[in-house]
């Protein structure tokens, strides 16, 4: 049954909150992403995301809204419309994440008396498990750059570069944006780590598995690089987050996998195989860079998922 929409009063009493000064409506949020890109160390990714959040509630408000004057029932309705439109409840959560980030900067840095979304309650988030390759999906995956005949319009060091690009993510865990920071600089080959930089710029020390490192001094030899970014574009620039999503794309569409596989589906893949043969979680943890255990737990569902299935298969009275 859909919910019913929230009601609205048709007079609001005069607001206790008052809004700084001086600073009109889009100062504010200027005012607010510096905040948390200087003090905070935001991601250009997440300034993004907050940029997006406000402009959208903005955008379904009265031309004469003020941040200060809103009450909780105008974010009731504004996430019943939402709901209304059908999207995701990640997006949603994600959303309304943004908003309250805003809100409880104005309130502790810029004097807004009371925080309206308090008293919003979010619908609870969808229960969605991991995508994972199996071992032997991986492994074609792997194999596959050193394997294909290259593109004319590829450089010569493309499928060395290529190979190590997959092997990484395989063999760390890192995010792609992680991936595409590094430099030179951040590998050590002797004690086959990698140093890197994660969301806030927390910095942690990931160990590299043997077919990564040489997969990476194949590329290095082969295109002679030895310091600045590690991998690079065919003009010698930092390859781009979007450049590097199209390289795994293009060899899952020849892999023959039947699943997407994205740089994220290989950071669950390692993670659950890591598990699967009896890694802790906190290990695990601190391998992917998350802030919380409860982050890292979702890949405990996918193992007990996998442990079923084993039963169910293996069992005599399963």
């Amino acid at each position: 049954m859909a919910a019913a929409a929230p009601r609205k009063s048709g007079k609001k009493e005069a607001p206790s909150r008052r809004e700084p000064e001086g600073m009109e409506r889009s100062e504010l949020e200027m005012d607010f992403l510096t905040f948390m890109e200087v003090e905070r160390s935001a991601s250009p990714k997440t300034l993004e995301n907050y940029r997006h959040a406000m402009s959208t509630f903005r955008k379904s408000q009265p031309a004469s809204m003020t941040w200060e004057a809103l009450t909780p029932d105008d974010f009731r309705l504004y996430l019943y419309e939402q709901m209304k439109a059908e999207l995701g409840r990640s997006t949603i959560r994600l959303h309304f994440a943004a908003l309250r980030s805003f809100f409880k900067f104005l309130t502790r840095r810029r004097g807004l008396v009371n925080n309206p979304l308090l008293e919003v309650q979010l619908p609870k988030p969808e229960k969605k498990l991991p995508v994972v390759l199996t071992l032997t999906q991986v492994e074609t995956l792997l194999n596959l750059p050193l394997n294909t005949p290259r593109e004319k319009q590829a450089p010569a060091w493309a499928p060395e570069r290529d190979a190590a690009i997959l092997e990484l993510f395989y063999s760390t865990g890192i995010r792609i944006s992680e991936l595409a920071s590094l430099n030179v600089e951040d590998v050590d080959v002797y004690s086959e780590t990698l140093r890197v930089i994660g969301k806030g710029r927390k910095e942690r020390i990931c160990p590299v598995g043997g077919p990564a490192i040489r997969a990476m001094q194949r590329y290095q030899s082969r295109l002679g690089v030895y310091n600045g970014p590690l991998f690079r574009s065919k003009v010698g620039k930092r390859m781009t987050t979007q450049a590097i999503n199209n390289v795994v794309e293009k060899y899952w569409k020849l892999s023959g996998v039947p699943v997407q596989v994205t740089p994220h589906k290989l950071r669950h893949s390692f993670a659950t195989h890591l598990l699967n043969n009896g890694a802790d979680l906190r290990s695990v943890q601190t391998l992917l860079g998350h802030a919380s255990l409860s982050t890292t737990q979702i890949y405990t569902h996918v193992t007990t998922e996998r442990m079923k299935e084993v039963y169910e298969d293996a069992h005599p009275r399963a």
